[in-house]
């Protein structure tokens, strides 16, 4: 597997209002999109640094994956993610190299892209996210 490059960085909060303006007001960063996904129970904004983006997620129910990881854990850093192409290839692929996936078929993340998350234990401690912009082709 070869990602094309760093689509994001999740980070969790527990005020997306508040981290949003700090975004903007320390690094004179714009957010440019904010968007619920229901079903993941999240709310997310969005900052583009070069090719790279900054993803911070909310929790919109206590319950949902980050509600939990912010009570568990607190906020910081929740995930990276990768750009690809062919999710579906590179999931079947991992799967033979018996590495744990939380997702063996992607999904709709925000942005319309469809994800797959690998499990932290077969990726040292790191939840990491594969992504791919099907729009893009």
């Amino acid at each position: 597997m070869k990602p094309t490059h760093i689509e994001h960085i999740g980070i969790a909060v527990k005020n997306l209002d508040e981290a949003i303006k700090f975004y903007e007001n320390i690094f004179g960063l714009k957010c440019y999109a904010i968007e619920e996904v229901k079903e993941q129970k999240v709310k997310t904004a969005f900052f583009k640094i070069g090719q790279t983006k900054i993803e911070l997620l909310e929790s919109t129910e206590a319950d949902g994956p980050i509600g939990k990881f912010v009570e568990k854990r607190g906020q910081g850093v929740h995930h990276i993610a990768f750009a690809v192409e062919n999710i579906e290839k590179k999931l079947s692929a991992l799967e033979q190299k018996d590495i744990q996936l939380i997702d063996k078929t992607p999904r709709k993340g925000a942005e319309g892209l469809d994800i797959a998350f690998i499990h932290p234990k077969s990726t040292f401690g790191v939840l990491t996210e594969l992504c791919e912009n099907k729009t893009k082709k």
